[in-house]
């Protein structure tokens, strides 16, 4: 059973759900702000400073723990839909993932959909890889992470720079990505009277709200389920037990792992989206950051 500390993470959830189904429908600007409620359900991590940088003009924040590593980052992308979070929403998580791997994290704010359609964040996050590797970061030490959407991009970031014959991050961190957009996981059903968030429905409507009229779903650097994931660094995903996305990372990992590629998954069985936002706070979101740590820490090495 999940620790009663979760229950924050859930009573926002059901929050922003009933929120979220009135009529009229909120606006996206109203759709964004509860986005940025997220912050408020982990905890600040200690010895952590922030700065706010730009990145070849995309807005983000340095992420630095007390005596990290200053030869080694996480590039973080944080989740929300690809229409709303931001660098902010998602500070407690990377700060704390930060930490516990010993390395520094560089945390965008990529452009959002609608206003601006997919590839535009994709084109960022891989527009941030190379400002990192321009600031001197070997790709190899390297580890591009994210959540949601956000976990997505960490794994079409790698897919992209290897289309492009460039080097590759060392390591892919996703938390319950969204990686099928269209709609083709079992979970989307078997698990909506648990998922306290998202609903088939929901997920159809942000991906209009990313890819419009024209934009392809069978694409595989947006539908990842569709990519070869041959090459592809070492990746570990993770989603909660109670999520509607849960067998995107579950299918995810089977395809991944015949094509060669080394994965490691956790299904945290009674969780909830992206249950590591209540880190500092829940011990399964403590769990899951601890085990992160120690799965990357020898692939950047960084023993």
């Amino acid at each position: 059973m999940p620790s009663t500390e979760s229950q924050e993470l859930n009573n926002l959830y059901k929050s922003i759900s009933a929120r979220s189904q009135t009529e009229p429908a909120p606006e996206l600007w109203m759709m964004r702000a509860m986005f940025e409620e997220l912050v408020a359900v982990g905890r600040e991590p200690e010895d952590v400073t922030y700065a706010e940088v730009d990145v070849d003009g995309i807005h983000a924040l340095w992420v630095k723990p007390v005596g990290a590593a200053a030869d080694r980052v996480i590039l973080y992308v944080h989740g929300g839909a690809f229409v709303g979070g931001s660098s902010a929403s998602h500070r407690k998580l990377t700060g704390h993932l930060a930490k516990a791997s010993g390395v520094q994290a560089l945390s965008i704010d990529y452009r959002l959909a609608p206003e601006n359609p997919y590839p535009a964040q994709l084109e960022d996050a891989v527009t941030a890889f190379r400002w990192l590797r321009a600031q001197g970061f070997a790709a190899e030490r390297i580890v591009t992470a994210g959540d949601s959407a956000g976990g997505n991009l960490s794994i079409a970031t790698a897919l992209k720079l290897r289309d492009l014959g460039e080097d590759l991050p060392g390591a892919i961190i996703s938390l319950s990505p969204w990686l099928d957009m269209e709609g083709q996981s079992e979970s989307l059903d078997s698990n909506a009277a648990t998922d306290l968030l998202i609903s088939r429905q929901g997920m159809a409507a942000f991906t209009y709200l990313l890819l419009g009229e024209s934009g392809s779903r069978t694409d595989p650097l947006v539908n990842i389920l569709r990519a070869d994931l041959e090459g592809l660094p070492p990746v570990y995903l993770a989603a909660g037990g109670d999520e509607v996305l849960r067998d995107d990372s579950v299918r995810f990992a089977e395809r991944a792992r015949d094509q060669g590629v080394k994965v490691e998954l956790t299904i945290e069985s009674g969780m909830q989206h992206v249950y590591a936002l209540r880190v500092g706070a829940a011990p399964e979101a403590d769990q899951l950051i601890e085990e992160l740590a120690r799965w990357v820490r020898p692939l950047i090495d960084l023993n």
